[in-house]
């Protein structure tokens, strides 16, 4: 493991003491995209996450001058990997998680960022500033479910693979990352503990088997966007979401959407400059206007996701703090997400998943 990845972890772990999430790197170098003239492009998660990140960074970052497009993705490296191995990469500024932080860097695919430019290392939480990118939001993977719709909350996990206990539809995001961990959670196994069971071929199996007991019930989900939309239907009766994407229903669709926090993982997505691109100093200063206290302190407003520069939590209006998942009655009850394992196995159980996923 290199000296980052072991910063990292420790940043992950230390996040429950009140820090924030550590980065792990590594470097390579591939064939940069053809330069090309053309406005500075920022693509992130689409939804609601990004209507906020419109009236709190784009818009305000054109007003200074600069030409800014936006688009939305669903992650995945494949995709960043086909856009700069095939030469016609045209975005600039992407937010990812933070297993594809750690690869792409390590695959060549961003460009190495330079501290002293967005605003400085002593800016940010410790370890939220990476060689390839630096922190963007810390958020969680809760249970959602409507108020309206389900009298009795749900106790947690245990409840989530419990069909007959709470009948009807749930809905998870397709891929095994996540997934494995809750359905090992809802098996008996400790927070602390779920990766080193999952470390193990045993573990594997268990986490797969628990899934196997609601597969009948279970809808996939894609994007963000799609869980409380799912609920406002009526099409599930539960949901693992991104805890900013309920609170921003409630607020802007006037829903009674609830959460529950209790043994829940969180993690930090970051921004990285796409390798070889041809606005990177605009880049460059895009992602210092992000990482300004004043700024990320509005953006709570439109979605509670928790914010990595160190003075932006006490310019939060306090009525909001509730519902953030660097408050610590939330955090104290969520387990880190480990990075590490995702990023050594996430080829094969994904290869895994879409084979569960796709039979019968």
């Amino acid at each position: 493991m290199s000296k980052r990845s072991t910063k990292r972890s420790a940043f992950l772990s230390a996040c429950a003491t009140g820090t924030a999430l550590a980065a792990f790197a590594f470097a390579a170098a591939i064939t940069p995209a053809a330069a090309q003239t053309r406005d500075l492009s920022v693509v992130s998660w689409g939804g609601a996450y990004q209507d906020g990140q419109k009236e709190v960074y784009f818009k305000p970052f054109i007003a200074t001058g600069v030409k800014l497009t936006d688009e939305a993705w669903d992650g995945g490296l494949g995709v960043l990997r086909t856009k700069i191995k095939g030469g016609s990469n045209t975005w600039d500024v992407v937010q990812v998680e933070a297993d594809e932080l750690e690869v792409g860097c390590d695959e060549g695919l961003y460009e190495k960022l330079d501290a002293a430019k967005i605003g400085g290392a002593a800016r940010y939480l410790p370890g939220a500033v990476h060689a390839c990118g630096v922190g963007a939001i810390i958020y969680n993977l809760v249970l959602a479910y409507d108020g309206e719709k389900l009298k009795r909350a749900p106790n947690g996990w245990s409840d989530f693979f419990d069909p007959k206990k709470v009948p009807g539809k749930r809905a998870v995001r397709n891929g095994a990352k996540w997934n494995l961990e809750i359905a090992l959670i809802a098996d008996g196994v400790p927070k602390a503990d779920v990766y080193k069971v999952l470390r193990t071929p045993a573990g594997v199996e268990r986490a797969f088997k628990k899934l196997d007991a609601i597969k009948a019930d279970l809808v996939f989900w894609k994007s963000g966007a799609q869980p409380p939309q799912m609920l406002a239907a009526g099409d599930v009766v539960m949901t693992t979401a991104y805890n900013g994407r309920i609170t921003a229903a409630n607020d802007k669709d006037k829903k009674n959407f609830k959460m529950v926090w209790k043994d829940t993982p969180y993690t930090m997505d970051s921004w990285v400059i796409m390798k070889g691109s041809p606005n990177k100093a605009n880049a460059e200063r895009l992602i210092e206007f992000m990482g300004r206290p004043d700024n990320q302190a509005r953006l709570p407003k439109y979605i509670r996701y928790g914010l990595t520069s160190k003075e932006a939590a006490a310019k939060v209006d306090p009525a909001l703090m509730g519902e953030l998942p660097t408050n610590p009655a939330n955090l104290n009850q969520a387990f880190a997400e480990d990075a590490r394992f995702w990023i050594d196995n996430i080829d094969k159980l994904t290869e895994r998943w879409n084979k569960w996923a796709a039979a019968k």
